[in-house]
């Protein structure tokens, strides 16, 4: 679960970093700011951005989940050789 939380924590903070970044040069750049354009420019920056600034959290990530999964796939086999052996 700590590895969800930092890795959504540094995508979340990673957005915010880029919002402001590209609101403030577009602000330098014309007198109006569009906040949903500015948005949606920053959500793709940042997208692509946190594939790269994020590697090692986001293969943290998976190693948990897999780890996870691994092991309720174990368990869910051993409650299934004992049916059948209780059969």
């Amino acid at each position: 679960m700590k590895e969800f939380v930092v890795y959504t924590a540094l995508r979340l903070l990673l957005f915010a970093v880029t919002w402001g970044a590209v609101s403030g040069a577009w602000a330098l750049a014309a007198d109006d700011v569009p906040l949903g354009l500015t948005f949606l420019i920053a959500f793709a920056l940042s997208g692509v951005g946190s594939y790269y600034a994020l590697r090692h959290q986001r293969e943290a990530f998976a190693q948990r989940v897999e780890a996870r999964a691994a092991r309720a796939t174990e368990r869910f086999e051993e409650l299934k050789a004992r049916e059948d052996v209780d059969d």
